[in-house]
C-alpha cells in the first residue's frame, strides 16, 4: 500500500484518475488470471472424451473414453436421480441385439444403460481401474446415480464382480446371466495370467486376491442383492463352479441372493435368458434403489 501511495504522490490532478485505474488493474491482474486459469475449474474433465465408433444394437451414444470404446443408451426421460445399469462385457459385438428386450424395458422405466470396453481383462486390476474411472465420469460429469445396478453376462461377471468387491458401497445390486464368477473355472488360470501381468504360477498363488468367489464378504456386509440365472447344463461356465458356488458362499456370509437354475439350460442364446420378466423387474428396482427410489 505504501508503494501505491508513493506512486500516486507525484501524479498531477489531470492524470490522477488514469494512474489510479492502471494501478488497480495491475494489482488485480493476478487474481483475474487465477480465476480464469484451468486450475481454478475443478470440474473440468481430466479424461479424454471423443466420439466413439462402437456399433450399438439400438440408438445410443458411442464414446471413446481415454481410448476405450464405451457407450451410453439413455431414456427419453430419465427417472429421478438418473438411475442406470452397468452392462458387461462391453466388447466389439456386445451388447448385442439379444439384450434389446431388457434394454427397452430399462429405458421405458427411465433407466439408462452404460458400459466400457476393457478388453479381455478377466477382472484384472487394470480393468478394475478403468471401470472405476468410467463410473466416476458418469457420476460426476454426466449426473448419473452414484450406485448402479450391475448386469453381467457371461465373462462380464469377472469384470463387474472384481470391481464390485472393492466398491460395495457403490453397488445397488448385481444381476447375472450365466455369469463367470470363478477364474479357475473360466478362462482358467493359465489363460487369465497374461491379463494380470503374471505367470500362471504367480496368479495361482494369489488367486484369492482376485477371484470373485473368494472376495464376497464386502458385498455381503453391504447386503447387496444378487439375482443370477444359470443353466444346469452349462459346459462353458459350469453352474456348480460359478453361480452355484457363489450363491453358497454368499448365503453363508449373510448376503441376499436368488439363484434361478434353468433346467437343461446351456451357455447359449435361448431367449429366456434375455427376456426374463424377473430379471427386468429386479434390475429396474435395484437401479432406482441406487438413488433412493424404491
Amino acid at each position: 500500500m505504501r508503494g501505491v501511495v508513493g506512486l500516486l504522490a507525484g501524479v498531477g490532478k489531470e492524470n490522477f484518475k488514469l494512474t489510479m485505474f492502471r494501478t488497480l488493474c495491475h494489482l488485480a491482474a493476478p487474481i483475474i488470471a487465477f480465476a480464469f486459469s484451468p486450475v481454478a475449474h475443478a470440474d473440468e474433465s481430466t479424461h479424454r472424451i471423443e466420439v466413439g465408433t462402437k456399433k450399438l444394437p439400438m440408438e445410443g451414444e458411442s464414446i471413446l473414453f481415454d481410448g476405450h470404446e464405451a457407450f451410453v443408451i439413455a431414456p427419453e426421460t430419465a427417472a429421478k436421480g438418473k438411475p442406470w445399469v452397468w452392462y458387461a462385457p462391453t466388447l466389439p459385438r456386445l451388447p448385442g441385439s439379444a439384450e434389446n428386450w431388457l434394454f427397452e424395458r430399462f429405458l421405458k422405466a427411465g433407466v439408462a444403460i452404460a458400459g466400457v470396453d476393457v478388453g479381455e481383462s478377466y477382472g484384472s486390476p487394470e480393468g478394475r481401474k478403468i471401470f472405476e474411472e468410467f463410473r466416476v465420469y458418469l457420476v460426476s460429469e454426466r449426473g448419473f446415480a452414484e450406485k448402479p445396478c450391475l448386469l453381467a453376462r457371461s465373462r462380464g461377471g469377472l469384470m463387474l464382480y472384481s470391481w464390485a468387491t472393492e466398491h460395495p458401497e457403490k453397488v445397488a445390486g448385481v444381476a447375472g446371466i450365466y455369469p463367470v464368477c470363478n477364474i479357475a473355472s473360466y478362462p482358467g488360470v493359465a489363460k487369465a495370467a497374461g491379463a494380470y501381468g503374471l505367470s500362471p504360477e504367480a496368479l495361482e498363488a494369489e488367486l484369492a486376491k482376485h477371484n470373485p468367489i473368494d472376495r464376497l464378504e464386502p458385498l455381503a456386509k453391504a447386503k447387496v442383492p444378487i439375482l443370477h440365472l444359470h443353466g444346469d447344463k452349462d459346459r462353458t461356465v459350469p453352474l456348480e463352479a460359478n453361480s452355484g458356488e457363489l450363491a453358497k458362499r454368499y448365503r453363508a456370509l449373510g448376503g441376499p441372493i436368488e439363484l434361478e437354475v434353468v433346467k437343461e439350460g446351456g451357455h447359449d442364446m435361448w431367449k429366456g435368458w434375455f427376456q426374463s420378466e424377473k430379471m427386468a423387474a429386479f434390475v429396474i428396482e435395484r437401479a432406482k434403489a441406487g438413488v433412493g427410489e424404491e
